[in-house]
């Protein structure tokens, strides 16, 4: 009797999670972009959301949660409730910033079950169009002596990490000045109050075709498609740290039901497998990149390893 008592008892407690993941989803989902609207990774969570949507027979609604390089927004992907209704679309400060906090109020890896890797993006390093210099060697001339400061669009980010290895290399003793994301520090680029930066070509690639900004150079070891003008930095004859790639991807919270993740997953994957999708990335240089959630997850572990070393042959950490 105690026997069938306790099955009947797990019988019980089963079935409501049996039948909510086969109803799922059965509300609006909530896709939470840890940086502010405007910026190259919401522009990307966007367009995975429109592509998810129709899939999944509920809207996929972003939420911007910016904050501390990318970790307000991402803890509380971390702390939701593991249901399937709340994602996250991140880029690669999910393992950078709490290496150079020194802070971890997530586990990238255990905190989180991947769905899918969305892609990559070459980053230009670009100058504001009034500053006298039509290559890095001029910039760099230009620049010694001169009080300055760049930006980046979260501290410790690879477009911080760059900035600031660039200036030390060359001894430019320049400010560095930390941004919630890509849209404000576009905005102060453009006013004139820094000088450079690396930016993404999805948010700053009309102001760079529109001669707003002045590309020098890119990370990575390959030229911007639309800009095969522009070198890069392993070109010039800079360390290897530059050609440094990280990811653009989606996320879920550990412990949501495997078939969740899994409709989750497939979804994703027909969303990436879209020309239109496809098109719309290359047209912006945002470089397509799928994988599915083991080959993420091993990706994801393989850059947190590389930025870890990076950072500690740096010294780079970040107050806050």
């Amino acid at each position: 009797m105690r026997r069938r008592h306790l099955l009947g008892l797990a019988a019980a407690a089963i079935a409501p999670a049996a039948r909510a993941q086969g109803s799922w989803p059965e509300r609006p989902i909530r896709m939470i972009v840890p940086f502010p609207a405007g910026g190259a990774t919401d522009i990307w969570a966007r367009m995975t959301a429109e592509g998810l949507s129709p899939l999944l027979g509920q809207q996929v609604v972003v939420e911007n949660r910016s904050g501390a390089g990318g970790m307000v927004g991402t803890e509380a992907a971390a702390r939701a409730a593991p249901d399937g209704y709340t994602l996250l679309f991140t880029i690669t400060t999910h393992v950078q910033s709490p290496v150079v906090f020194r802070r971890w109020p997530y586990r990238p890896l255990e905190d989180f079950a991947p769905i899918g890797r969305f892609g990559t993006t070459p980053l230009p390093f670009v100058i504001r169009a009034d500053i006298p210099a039509q290559t890095l060697k001029e910039f760099v001339e230009w620049a010694r002596g001169r009080d300055l400061s760049f930006g980046s669009y979260a501290p410790g980010s690879t477009g911080h990490a760059m900035a600031q290895l660039l200036n030390d290399v060359e001894r430019l003793g320049m400010t560095h000045i930390a941004y919630r994301g890509e849209a404000p520090m576009l905005t102060d680029m453009l006013g004139g109050r820094i000088a450079c930066g690396f930016h993404s070509m999805t948010a700053a690639g009309d102001y760079i075709r529109g001669g707003r900004l002045r590309p020098l150079a890119c990370l990575g070891r390959e030229r911007i498609p639309s800009l095969p003008q522009v070198p890069t930095f392993i070109e010039l004859g800079y360390p290897e740290a530059f050609a440094f790639s990280g990811f653009i991807g989606l996320l879920a919270p550990a412990r949501v039901p495997q078939p969740i993740l899994d409709r989750l997953a497939e979804a994703f994957r027909q969303v990436m497998a879209r020309e239109d999708i496809n098109r719309r990335l290359r047209e912006m240089d945002t470089l397509p990149g799928y994988m599915g959630p083991a080959e993420f997850r091993e990706h994801i572990a393989r850059v947190w390893q590389e930025w870890e070393a990076l950072a500690t042959s740096m010294n780079l950490t970040v107050d806050g």
